[in-house]
Formats: structure tokens, sequence, C-alpha cells
């Protein structure tokens, strides 16, 4: 199997240029988000070459992404699993700390031969903003 750092190692300038933005940044981003980070510091990258090379990390199981109620896809590093509560009227999603999974990834892996990069876990509903808007609304 091959390790992080052996993958990293063999990465275009392209891929490392965007694994090292999303090492930085700490967030997930989206493509256009990271395309203008890029930009701004004066790295230049085609936007459709950003798309190609997020793909190639995931991949390489380097890069992980999640779909936004937008339909955008917001992308991040996998070295931590992500779990949300999502808004589904305004957007906000709130990170969840907590994992009930880790134990049946593992299981499955084993199970299924499986070579598992990460997970996600995500509830979608209103948040509190949202629900106390709507319910004022409401005749």
């Amino acid at each position: 199997m091959n390790t992080a750092s052996s993958l990293k190692s063999r990465l275009t300038r392209a891929q490392k240029q965007i694994h090292c933005l999303l090492e930085q940044s700490g967030e997930t981003l989206t493509a256009q988000a990271i395309y203008q980070r890029l930009k701004d510091q004066q790295q230049m990258l085609g936007l459709a070459t950003v798309y190609r090379s997020l793909r190639s990390l995931q991949i390489k199981g380097l890069a992980q992404a999640r779909a936004l109620p937008n339909g955008e896809w917001a992308y991040g590093l996998t070295s931590d699993d992500s779990h949300y509560l999502t808004c589904l009227n305004c957007g906000t999603s709130v990170p969840v700390e907590d994992c009930p999974v880790h134990s049946l990834e593992e299981k499955l892996g084993q199970s299924s031969h499986f070579q598992i990069f990460y997970h996600t876990l995500e509830f979608f509903g209103l948040c509190a903003p949202c629900t106390g808007r709507l319910e004022a609304e409401s005749p």
C-alpha cells in the first residue's frame, strides 16, 4: 500500500499547489475558491486543471469532496473524516465532532478488502435561525 508521503512525492506541480493550499487553509474549499486563492497568490492554474488535480488527489486518497446544498463540491484533506449538520435553507454547515461509524468503517474495510480513504456523514435539516424565521413567517 502506498503511504501518504510516497504519494505526495509523485504529485504534479498543480496537485502539489492545491494540496499545499488545502493544508494551509484548514477548511474545505470549492474548486472556484481554490482557483481564486491560487490566482491571488500568483499561482496561475486554469479552472479545468484545478478540477482535474482535485480528482487525481481524491483517487490517490489525499483529498475528499462533499456536496454542498447549492450543488457545488467542497474539497479538503483526507486526514480527518468529515461530519456535518447542514441547513437546507441557508446552506450553513456545522462540523460534528463525534463519529458513530469509525468501527463500521474498519469492519467494512476488512470484510470487503476495500481500501477506504475516508468517509463522510451529513445530516440535513434547518438551523435555529432559519427555523425561527420560517416559524415567524407561518400564518
